[in-house]
Formats: C-alpha cells, sequence, structure tokens
C-alpha cells in the first residue's frame, strides 16, 4: 500500500474513459488527480438546465446493453427511461411507424403494413437479429472490414430499405451521410439495439458520469485547468504552472499536449443539436423521428418530453439533430431547420431554445476494434493514453479504455 499511497498519477480528462480510469486504480489502492480543462466532469456526456428545460449536450443514448456499462453503472439509481423499439419516419411528407413487433407488439399492425422496407427486408431484419444474436463481440470486431452500407448491400437489404430506415437511422449514430462507417461497428450497435433498449436517465445523460464521479472517494480534482504540454513526466498547465508526476494518463485528445511522433492526429465528426419549445407532441410515444430525405439537413428529431425527465416546464422539448456539413449561421440554420420541420415533418409553433455545436462528438477511425492494445496506448513508460478514439465511438469503449489504461498503468508501476 506504500508503493500506492506515494505514487503520483495524474488523469488528463475528466470524461467517461478518465472517471473509469481513476475508479479503476482507487479499486487497487492509488489515489489519482484528475486535471480537466473545463468546470465539470462528463466530457462530451453532459446535461444543461436551461430556463427549466433538461438539454442534454447533444442527442446521445444509453444503450443498457453495452457490457461495460452494465459492470460500472447502477441502472436503478439513474433511473433510465427506455425508448421504444422503433421509429416515425418522415417520407414525402407522410409519417409512419417502424419498430420490433417481437419486443413490443404494438408495432404488430404498423410494421406489417408498412411500405417504407419491403416484405423480403423484413424478412432480412429478422435473419439479422438472429445471426447477430448468436456472434461473440470478439468475432464481430474479427470480421473482415467494409463500409456499412457495402455491408447492407451485399445481405441483400433493398434501395427502399436502405434508404428509408438504415441511412437515416445509422446516420444519426455514425454522424456521416454515406455509412462509410466499418461494418464491425453497424453489426456491434445492431446487436446492442437487439439485446437491450436505447434509454436515458431521469436527469439526464450527464447523471452517467456524476454516479461515475460520486463513487470516486480518494481521487483528487482539478477543474479548469487547461494542459499546455507534457514533457516526461512533467505537466505544464496554461497558466504556466509546473505539475511532477510519476505516471500520466492522457484520457483526452492527445495532439494538442503532447509531440511525440507515434501520436498521430485524431480526426473527428460534428453535429449540431437544435432544441426547440412546442405545445405539443406530434409523436406522443417515446420514439426517434427520422427524416428520409436526401437533401433535408435535419437528420433526427425526439421529443425528449416523452420520457419521463425533470423538466419543470409543461411545454414540450424537441430535439433536433443536423448531422450535413452546411454554410449556414445560427440564424439562418435555425431558420432553415424550422421550415423544414414544418415541410417535411407537419410540425409548427416552435420556439427555438438553443444551438449545441457539438465538436468532436465521435471519433473518425478507419478500423476499429473492440478494445486498443497495449503498444497502441503506450507513450513510454510511464505515459499511456485512454479514450474511445482508440478503439471505436461508443460509451462502451469510452469505459473499456479507461478500464484498461488503469490496469496498464498499474502494470508498468508495479514493475518498477
Amino acid at each position: 500500500m506504500t508503493k500506492q499511497k506515494n505514487t503520483k498519477i495524474h488523469i488528463i480528462g475528466a470524461g467517461i474513459s478518465g472517471l473509469i480510469t481513476a475508479l479503476v486504480l482507487e479499486e487497487n489502492g492509488y489515489s489519482p488527480t484528475i486535471i480537466e480543462a473545463s468546470n465539470t466532469v462528463g466530457g462530451r456526456v453532459k446535461t444543461d438546465i436551461i430556463n427549466g428545460y433538461q438539454l442534454d449536450h447533444g442527442f446521445q443514448v444509453l444503450l443498457t446493453s453495452y457490457p461495460a456499462a452494465q459492470k460500472y453503472l447502477d441502472y436503478t439509481t439513474l433511473e433510465l427511461q427506455k425508448f421504444l423499439p422503433g421509429a416515425v419516419i418522415y417520407k414525402d411528407g407522410k409519417a409512419s411507424k417502424l419498430g420490433d413487433p417481437l419486443r413490443d407488439i404494438s408495432f404488430l399492425i404498423s410494421t406489417i403494413f408498412s411500405d417504407k422496407v419491403t416484405i423480403s427486408d423484413k424478412l432480412k431484419i429478422n435473419e439479422l437479429n438472429s445471426s447477430l444474436k448468436n456472434k461473440s463481440l470478439e468475432a464481430i470486431f474479427s470480421e473482415k472490414e467494409q463500409s456499412t452500407l457495402a455491408y447492407l448491400k451485399a445481405y441483400g437489404f433493398s434501395k427502399k430499405a436502405i434508404d428509408n430506415f438504415f441511412i437515416p437511422f445509422f446516420t444519426g449514430i455514425f454522424l456521416e451521410t454515406e455509412l462509410a462507417t466499418s461494418s464491425r461497428m453497424f453489426e456491434f450497435v445492431y446487436k446492442m439495439f437487439g439485446e437491450g433498449y436505447a434509454a436515458l436517465p431521469k436527469n439526464g445523460i450527464g447523471e452517467i458520469p456524476k454516479q461515475l464521479t460520486n463513487k470516486l472517494t480518494t481521487t483528487k480534482f482539478r477543474f479548469n485547468s487547461a494542459v499546455k504540454s507534457i514533457h516526461d513526466t512533467t505537466i505544464q498547465l496554461e497558466n504556466g504552472e509546473i505539475i511532477d508526476s510519476n505516471f500520466i494518463i492522457i484520457a483526452t485528445d492527445p495532439s494538442q499536449i503532447i509531440n511525440f511522433s507515434s501520436t498521430k492526429k485524431n480526426k473527428w465528426k460534428n453535429c449540431q443539436t437544435l432544441y426547440f419549445e412546442t405545445t405539443r407532441r406530434q409523436i406522443q410515444q417515446p420514439l426517434i423521428g427520422l427524416v428520409a430525405n436526401e437533401s433535408s439537413l435535419i437528420n433526427n428529431i425526439f421529443y425528449t418530453t416523452a420520457l419521463e425527465t425533470q423538466n419543470i416546464s409543461k411545454k414540450e422539448v424537441l430535439s433536433v439533430t443536423v448531422v450535413k456539413k452546411h454554410n449556414l449561421h445560427e440564424k439562418l440554420l435555425v431558420k432553415e431547420v424550422i421550415k423544414e420541420l414544418e415541410e417535411l415533418c407537419q410540425i409548427k409553433d416552435v420556439k427555438f431554445l438553443k444551438l449545441y455545436d457539438i465538436q468532436k462528438a465521435l471519433p473518425e477511425k478507419e478500423s476499429l476494434t473492440y478494445i486498443p492494445t497495449e503498444k497502441e496506448i503506450k507513450i513510454n513508460d510511464h505515459t499511456i493514453l485512454a479514450g474511445d478514439y482508440l478503439s471505436n465511438g461508443s460509451l462502451n469503449a469510452a469505459m473499456l479504455s479507461g478500464e484498461f489504461a488503469a490496469k496498464t498503468a498499474i502494470k508498468y508501476i508495479d514493475s518498477k
């Protein structure tokens, strides 16, 4: 225990990976310090309360079947509110409901008679569900990679199903419109949806990092402390302060703070989420709305008040996600989105609340893995990396990366 007490470990970044790293280190007797540039935990996983409205930083969900989430989160305490296993598809000015009747019988009639996919597609969806249910995560991330679009075509899905469902649905998940994301990620996400539910904590996605933080007892936090650079075991903050450390774990994008040749500059995907106040919900159930229109800015919509939240207003809150690249400034973007809501979704009477312009929303990585290797995270014998960008862009990957980083750090420290 003496070694643990005397070892100065610093974690840069209080996002999900950083918090899990600290949690695993604590479980092994260490008391790390987390250095965070902002004034709170969570990284990209945050919730604001603005004028009584509960607004997540972007439309995010927790997939309850994530193995790492099941290990590290208390779902009961989070008071998870579940989405229904389906979607409302907006196409040619009409709305139709499509879902999994095997998991929710209320989708039976609408799905049987839906013209958004063919009968063959419906059979193939069941076939894919069954196939992935029996496929391990290790097998998924060992498969030969191709684009998700190529995978869907090779599987035999019709152009109608791809255009009306797969592209709008997975554009919102992958944050890119071409479905160029690896087929490994498609199979992983599809399997996770099939084995659990999409859900949100009652008090917003930000409750996840809050819960992890509350589990920490000996970890110290230094907020509002942006790191400028790292040299050997020395950390220099933007304000000029120098911090000496024995071991450093970088749980944020490292490209701005280290210059090691082994560290490539990471690529990131961006998106925008706009929130609107409205007097009524067009979609009464907790279902995502997909806009199956190739030329539209809007990708998906969701009434956050369709789930139980701590929102104190009697009015409804509508979330709108924009993935497509454009050059519109905020006022023009809001104007165009309001126009599309009325023309494509028949949603009127909306009042703009807030825009979240989310930079670095997801890592952009060509070849995906379930968990990084020791070689990929090691900078040297006293500096390693953590973060979902090392393997795949998911909450599950962020947690696994933090766990792996902590265990790797412990191994290096114990060997000295």
